[in-house]
């Protein structure tokens, strides 16, 4: 994953980490690559590295093993899902919803688009 100027390193750090828990790259009580790693591969401060990795520790998705290195506490899969869930909905569906209202479409017809957009995904 390439690092991108639009917001801070150690956030997209965090997210590159949470998208590797969510696809399975990193599974349950895995290692994740160490903040030396990090930092020598997006050449960044150490620091920078560890507070993007904290962040995922203190929301105890990852855990230190003293010595050893950082690895994906066990549950962090599907605790990660609920909280993308979660913010799907705030992000998504209740804009989605109130738009609706505001087009003056029915529950049906706001239905009807979200299958129309499902089968023309392909899925």
């Amino acid at each position: 994953m390439a690092l991108t100027d639009d917001r801070p390193i150690f956030q997209q750090i965090a997210e590159q980490l949470e998208e590797g828990i969510l696809s399975g790259a990193y599974p349950e009580e895995s290692q994740v690559p160490s903040i030396t790693e990090y930092s020598v591969q997006y050449r960044i401060n150490p620091a920078t590295a560890l507070k993007g990795i904290n962040l995922l520790v203190d929301a105890g998705l990852l855990y230190k093993k003293r010595g050893v290195g950082m690895f994906v506490s066990p549950g962090a899969r599907e605790q990660l899902r609920r909280q993308r869930r979660e913010r799907f909905y705030q992000d998504y569906i209740q804009r989605m919803v109130r738009e609706a209202r505001n087009l003056g479409l029915t529950d049906g017809e706001l239905r009807t688009l979200l299958e129309r957009g499902m089968n023309e995904d392909g899925h």
